[in-house]
């Protein structure tokens, strides 16, 4: 944690959060392993972290770590700063602090996964490693109620007491821990967690370091600090760059230093954005009556973004392993594997995994409990996809599919049973919204697409596309690593070939009428949101009145019809690449998509046609549009590279598809690259209109794919 000293009110910081309007933060580096720097640009001042690790011994090694503080203006010798170090337990394992006068000088400790430890705060220094002049020092040892509220617990231990009396310089007061008071509403029962904490307060610039050291590493070549720690990140940062160039080839592409860097924080921040979880989601079982805790387990994931969506979502994991498996395929198989531990006895997964107090204290009260007949697109299968195509694939590879294949075969009946539609081959989401009063397009959250537009009138009868395709593409994966096992793959291999057959995929959802592909179902265009008119009883004042509530009105009544929807979803059998490339269905896709009338911008094609009728349409009121015409990475991606399989296919339309993939790959990276430049951050969407990016921020979950566009790996 950190905090200002001397501003009017005191903002202690410990997370970067969205709402704190910082000009940036994220990782400039990180491997996933071994190092990481990480850049923090607040109000005033401006952090640099850097971790290095050290394997070691039975329980993972030493870890050294260096925070470099400096003020935003030169020569400001006035600025004061607050660092704030804390160890803290989570229900188990022991701390012993060490405190000499008022300095939390280290920690000993013990825990199951850790062995015993040593945790020394070593004591600051100047940027470049002299000894500091002057140093305030404070340290709080309380026991709190659990991790999630360690802000709130040091927070309310703050007191302006204490002085700051460098020799020579002006005294001046300064906000520090003190003594713990309990939280307003804190439980009885026992506390969860201890924590210690250590506050250093000095003047800018300077360096703190804190060391690490595991009590089974019983070789260690000498302590990870000073010059030492300084030249272990040297070597790790040079490794770091020769991999990334042999992996990603981006100056040999022609790109400047400056998007190369653009690059690697984008990779840096996904790996760096990497967590561990433990605990359980909240389901609500079409066997029970309330929703009830799952078995405890562990999830190691990449996530969306490390500030505003800090937990796992299936449908992105698959996405973000797309780039990682290209940096580390040993990372993603770990991941994968994690993923599919969490799978209930019938083949379910959570979509959204919330599985502690840290991950509901960021989640909406109406989002955390998760619904066991709810998908999400397998997107898991485009990662496998990839590790296949792997040269090299030996002994342990296979004894790893071997692992996973019972798992896979669960997960994939899941759906093939769970998710059916009306007719064979045909597939439907289910966990669309009820209550079709509320919503201009009742949501399909199960879909990863949100609001996309689909029947507005949601029922048995339907038909998604988009599904569909998943599954196709899922039934090829299976079919391939049973075939790869020595498994039974006829069933897998059927199911691939019906489809994408083509016939068959033009017959259940090609909308003549509208010249695409489309969903079928329950539809009416005619749909729209107004206020309705409530009634006032007689001698009823209206300020009494409750407000008038914006409901949606149908002016002609629902069909069994195509949905006229343009768009993401309109794309799917070219994005999954089940089109033939002599259908001229290919040449009908690939005119919509370089149509400004319909899906093509500057900046990369938009979510919805703008020929759509709901497009950017609000939903409710206070529920504006997601996937309504928004740029979104992730399909851009799959845009890309099935632009790139279609130009090296021969065919009647190789030739467009080649000319559209140079085009759309240069307009996508060069919109990312200037949003970055501009605002400090990748985002979770882009304007369609001007570029800009919209939604959360830093979003370095898959709108990191930016850096295989770059890299041109498909």
């Amino acid at each position: 944690m950190w905090l200002r000293q001397g501003v009017a009110e005191v903002r202690l910081r410990h997370t970067c959060e969205q709402s704190d309007g910082l000009p940036g933060y994220g990782w400039l580096l990180h491997d996933g392993l071994r190092f990481g720097t990480q850049e923090i640009r607040d109000r005033g001042l401006t952090l640099r972290t850097e971790f290095v690790k050290r394997p070691g011994g039975e329980h993972g090694g030493d870890w050294s770590w260096q925070v470099i503080a400096w003020p935003e203006s030169v020569g400001d010798q006035t600025s004061l700063v607050s660092l704030l170090f804390y160890v803290a337990t989570d229900g188990q394992g022991t701390l012993q602090p060490h405190v000499e006068n008022t300095r939390l000088v280290s920690v000993t400790g013990t825990s199951e996964e850790l062995g015993h430890f040593n945790i020394t705060f070593h004591k600051p220094t100047t940027e470049t490693g002299e000894a500091l002049g002057y140093a305030s020092y404070n340290h709080l040892d309380v026991r709190s109620p659990g991790l999630h509220r360690l802000t709130d617990v040091v927070k309310s231990s703050l007191s302006n007491r204490f002085v700051y009396a460098a020799p020579g310089g002006r005294k001046r007061r300064y906000f520090a821990v003190d003594t713990y008071r309990a939280l307003p509403g804190e439980p009885d029962q026992a506390p969860q967690s201890h924590l210690l904490l250590h506050q250093v307060t000095l003047a800018l610039p300077c360096r703190v370091e804190v060391t690490f050291e595991s009590g089974s590493f019983a070789d260690r070549p000498g302590s990870l600090v000073g010059a030492v720690l300084s030249e272990e990140l040297a070597r790790h940062v040079a490794a770091f760059e020769q991999r990334f160039d042999e992996t990603f080839s981006l100056a040999r592409k022609g790109f400047t230093p400056q998007q190369q860097s653009f690059a690697k924080a984008a990779l840096s921040n996904m790996l760096g954005g990497m967590g561990y979880f433990h605990g359980h989601s909240i389901v609500q079982s079409v066997h029970s009556q309330h929703p009830l805790p799952y078995p405890e387990g562990p999830l190691f994931t990449a996530v969306p973004s490390r500030s505003f969506f800090p937990r796992g979502f299936l449908w992105d994991e698959g996405f973000h392993q797309l780039l990682l498996v290209r940096w580390d395929p040993a990372l993603s198989r770990e991941v994968i594997a994690h993923w599919l531990d969490l799978m209930n006895v019938e083949g379910w997964i959570p979509r959204e995994q919330i599985l502690d107090d840290e991950a509901r204290a960021k989640v909406p009260p109406e989002f955390i409990v998760q619904h066991n007949e709810a998908a999400n697109p397998p997107t898991l299968f485009l990662v496998l996809q990839q590790l296949l195509r792997e040269p090299g694939q030996g002994p342990a590879e296979l004894s790893y599919l071997r692992r996973l294949f019972p798992r896979l075969r669960t997960w994939y009946e899941w759906y093939n049973t769970t998710q059916v539609g009306p007719l064979p081959y045909t597939f439907r989401w289910r966990g669309r919204d009820q209550d079709t009063d509320l919503f201009l397009n009742p949501k399909t959250l199960t879909s990863g697409l949100d609001d996309y537009p689909r029947a507005s009138h949601p029922s048995p009868a339907e038909r998604h596309l988009d599904l569909r395709c998943w599954m196709a593409l899922a039934s090829g994966v299976m079919a391939q690593v049973a075939e790869r096992l020595g498994e039974p793959a006829a069933d897998y291999r059927r199911m691939q070939q019906a489809l994408s057959d083509n016939a068959l995929l033009e017959e259940q959802h090609w909308a003549k009428q509208l010249s695409m592909f489309a969903d079928y179902g329950n539809h009416s265009q005619a749909v729209g949101l107004e206020r309705e008119k409530v009634a006032v009883g007689p001698g009823q004042p209206h300020h009494q009145l409750p407000a008038p509530r914006l409901v949606r009105v149908v002016r002609k009544p629902p069909k069994l019809q195509f949905v006229g929807a343009l768009g993401y979803v309109s794309l799917f059998p070219f994005l999954l690449q089940l089109l033939q490339p002599d259908s001229p269905r290919l040449g009908s896709i690939l005119g919509d998509m370089r149509s400004e009338e319909k899906l093509w911008s500057p900046y990369g094609l938009r979510s919805l046609a703008r020929t759509s009728p709901l497009y950017m349409k609000h939903n409710t009121e206070h529920d504006p549009p997601y996937w309504r015409g928004p740029i979104w990475i992730n399909m851009n991606y799959l845009a890309v590279r099935a632009l790139h399989h279609y130009a090296s296919l021969e065919g009647p339309y190789q030739q467009q598809a080649a000319a559209l993939y140079q085009e759309l790959r240069a307009n996508l990276i060069a919109n990312l690259y200037r949003q970055y430049v501009a605002s400090g951050y990748l985002w979770e969407q882009y304007s369609d209109s001007t570029g800009q990016g919209r939604g959360c921020y830093p979003f370095t979950g898959w709108s990191a794919l930016v850096v295989l566009m770059m890299a041109e790996e498909y």
